[in-house]
Parts: structure tokens; C-alpha cells; sequence
């Protein structure tokens, strides 16, 4: 009997004894996560809930060694990854490129092409199904909106086989997906319109035209849908006029509250909820974060990771060294440098995934690939291919989805 099989038999057994789930069952169940917590699954019930009951097993969870670390192997030229990137118990579970389509005169929508990795071949496969991804820790489940979007549904799709195992009607307008780090729990973000809708702006000086993002958001709220207790909840948000076009909701690093990206003075700005619909102030810490720095906080919740805050150009043939700002959550005090230019995802409590410079560009940007750096270290490990950020087609600059293993 598998993992999944063994959760579904246990909650069966629950539900026939009219039973509530007992807080931290999941936990007990898969024992996995490096990180407990101790959790209580409750419906939750007010006059402007949208309720809806399903039945969705607690995605399976994978081992991984803790200093495995596996670069991905790319075909000549070409900057896709073709293998699985990893290192520990943190991969590369999907990678997606960025297009945009035109729908009619002076408008159009960004769409994203996702490469899913499966597990059991442990390569990347193109699948042009999904509009939005959010792989489970576990990386062996991810959650998935078709191509129309807002979308009345979201899917469970088994990465392994590629067919969706489950669906899920909502009917609010899904726009955007992710999971807790326990992966007991989903927040999907809702939108009225597409929240990638883009409108054509010619350029002054005659080159070619760009692609600006609607200035006010359509998003609605959001809905916290519960994988153990089978319960979801639509809370409604009223968004402001610092709220962008696409604002998805994510889960803070204890899973107990939600941020979303706002527009302010300077960037990485962010506005927090509780999961009842209220908004709250920034947790303790979680305030001195950024949305766009993506590793957030260590997983012994003792470090934060932050920005770009040093840059050495070591010549024109040669790539430079870039540095990040790693601090006290709590005080915001910066405790060390890490190389890297683009911290994405923690491996351990000194290890990161990052994007680091390669080749400059004439347009004082660079190409980069992704490393493996560590606290305390100015070594450097390779992970992928060089990316060019303003690659066309075929080689497609690329974004990279991160669960743990």
C-alpha cells in the first residue's frame, strides 16, 4: 500500500466514525518535512464562505539524500534544461517560458509553457495543457488551471503518468495556485478577467513596440482549500489601487498566514491576510522580506534571504560576482554575503539555489545560470545552462518551480 492509498484508507476510517481529523494528522501519517509543525485542520464557516467538499489525498512524499546535488544536462546550444536539477531535498519540479499572444488590436496576454519533470524518468517534459502550475512538496503531485483563464476548476495531475487524477470545480475564477509547505493546504488566488491581460504601447523611437500589464488588478479574493478535511473557503478581497494586475496569494513560512506582492515606493513590498479574509500586519518574520527574492526564510527559521547587495566585475571576458544579503528575520540586521545575484530556494540552513551572472551583455545586462552556493563559501556549483533573459525562440529564457523532495 502506498502513501496516498494509506491517508485515503485513514481518512475513510475517520469520516465513518464521524471523527474530526485530529490536529497534525497529516504529519503523523507521511512523517515527512524536516520542518513539524504542529497544525489544527477546522472547517471554517461564515456568511461569505463558499463552501465546497471533495476528495483529494495528501500528495506522497519522495526521499532525497541530503548532499545529492545534480546539475541538469542541456543539448548543444541549448540554454532548457533537458535533466532534473537538484540538490538535496530541493528540485526543480517544473521550469516554464514566457510568451506573448496577441488577441486583437492593441491587446494581448502572457502565457507561460510549462517543461513538468517526471519523477520517474527524471526528465523534463513539455506540456502545453496548463496556463498555472503549483507542484506539492513531494514533487510527485502538482496542482494545475487550464489554458483559459479565469478558470472555473483546478486539476490534480500525477506527474508521473500525466493525467489528472482528480478535478476540482470552484466556479470563483482561478487565476493563480500554491501550496503550504506541508502541502495539506492550497490557496488558490481568484480574478474577475485574466490577470495577464497585456495592452501594446508603441515605442517613441521608432524600435519595437513593448507589452505593458493592466494598471488595476481584477482579483476578487481568494479560497483556502484544506487537503486533509476536504473543506474551502472563498473569502472576498477588496484589492487597492497598489495591488498589480496578477497578485497571487502565497503561504508565510509557517503556513499560518498569506502575502501577495503590492506596489510602493520601492520594490518587494507586501501586504499579508490571515486565512479568514482579514488583513493583518507583516508577521514578525516576515516584514523585512521581499516577494521577489523567492527563498524567503531558512529552514531552520533562523536566517532571511535577501537581495542583490554587492557586485565585483571581474573584466569584460570574464563573469562577474554578484552577492546577496542574508539577515536576522526578525531585525532585519544583515548577518553575512552569499554569492549569487538571485536567491530562489534554500537547500539547507547554509545552502541556496540562486541565479548567478555568466557572459555581460552590450546592454549592461548578462546572461546567468543557476548555482549552488553556500554561507561562508565563494565557491560556486553549476546547475544548469547559460539563460539569456532576452532570448527569443528557440532558446527561451526560463523560470524555475522548486518543491522539496
Amino acid at each position: 500500500m502506498n502513501v496516498e492509498e494509506l491517508v485515503r484508507d485513514s481518512l475513510r476510517d475517520l469520516a465513518g466514525a464521524q471523527e474530526p481529523v485530529a490536529p497534525g494528522f497529516a504529519d503523523r501519517v507521511l512523517a515527512v518535512r524536516r520542518r513539524r509543525r504542529t497544525r489544527t485542520f477546522a472547517s471554517v464557516a461564515a456568511a461569505t464562505a463558499a463552501v465546497v467538499a471533495v476528495s483529494v489525498a495528501v500528495p506522497q512524499l519522495v526521499s532525497g539524500g541530503r548532499d545529492d546535488v545534480r546539475p541538469s544536462r542541456v543539448t548543444g546550444g541549448h540554454s532548457l534544461p533537458v535533466t532534473a536539477i537538484s540538490a538535496g531535498r530541493t528540485v526543480a519540479a517544473a521550469y516554464y517560458t514566457t510568451t506573448t499572444r496577441k488577441t486583437g488590436k492593441g491587446e494581448g496576454v502572457t502565457e507561460r509553457t510549462y517543461r513538468l519533470l517526471d519523477p520517474g524518468t527524471g526528465r523534463y517534459k513539455k506540456d502545453t495543457r496548463w496556463s498555472y502550475v503549483a507542484v506539492a512538496p513531494g514533487a510527485k503531485t502538482a496542482a494545475v488551471l487550464e489554458r483559459t483563464v479565469p478558470a472555473s476548476r483546478f486539476g490534480l495531475l500525477d506527474l508521473t503518468t500525466g493525467k489528472v487524477k482528480q478535478w476540482i470545480d470552484i466556479r470563483m475564477g482561478l487565476g493563480g495556485l500554491s501550496f503550504s509547505h506541508d502541502g495539506t493546504k492550497l490557496v488558490l488566488t481568484t480574478y474577475d478577467k485574466n490577470p495577464d491581460h497585456v495592452t501594446e504601447v508603441k515605442s517613441a523611437d521608432g524600435g519595437a513596440n513593448a507589452w505593458m500589464a493592466d494598471r488595476t488588478t481584477s482579483r476578487t479574493g481568494y479560497m483556502i482549500f484544506d487537503m486533509v478535511s476536504h473543506n474551502g473557503a472563498w473569502w472576498q478581497i477588496k484589492s487597492s489601487r497598489d495591488v498589480p494586475s496578477r497578485a497571487d496569494f502565497a503561504f508565510t513560512d509557517d503556513d499560518k498566514a498569506l502575502y501577495a506582492r503590492i506596489i510602493g515606493g520601492s520594490d518587494g513590498m507586501e501586504e499579508f491576510y490571515n486565512l479568514s479574509g482579514k488583513k493583518i500586519t507583516a508577521p514578525a518574520k516576515e516584514k523585512y522580506l521581499r516577494w521577489d527574492v523567492p527563498a524567503r526564510i531558512s529552514p531552520n527559521g533562523e536566517l532571511a534571504a535577501l537581495g542583490l547587495t554587492k557586485e565585483v566585475n571581474m573584466g569584460k571576458k570574464l563573469p562577474g560576482k554578484s552577492y546577496s544579503s542574508i539577515r536576522n528575520p526578525l531585525t532585519g540586521k544583515e548577518i553575512t554575503k552569499v554569492r549569487g545575484g538571485h536567491l530562489l530556494a534554500w537547500v539547507d540552513d547554509k545552502r541556496l539555489i540562486a541565479w548567478e551572472r555568466t557572459t555581460p551583455l552590450k546592454n549592461a545586462g548578462y546572461k546567468d545560470h543557476l548555482v549552488l552556493v553556500t554561507i561562508g563559501s565563494d565557491k560556486v556549483v553549476v546547475l544548469s545552462g547559460e539563460r539569456d533573459p532576452d532570448d527569443g525562440p528557440p532558446n527561451l529564457a526560463w523560470e524555475p518551480v522548486f518543491a522539496e523532495r
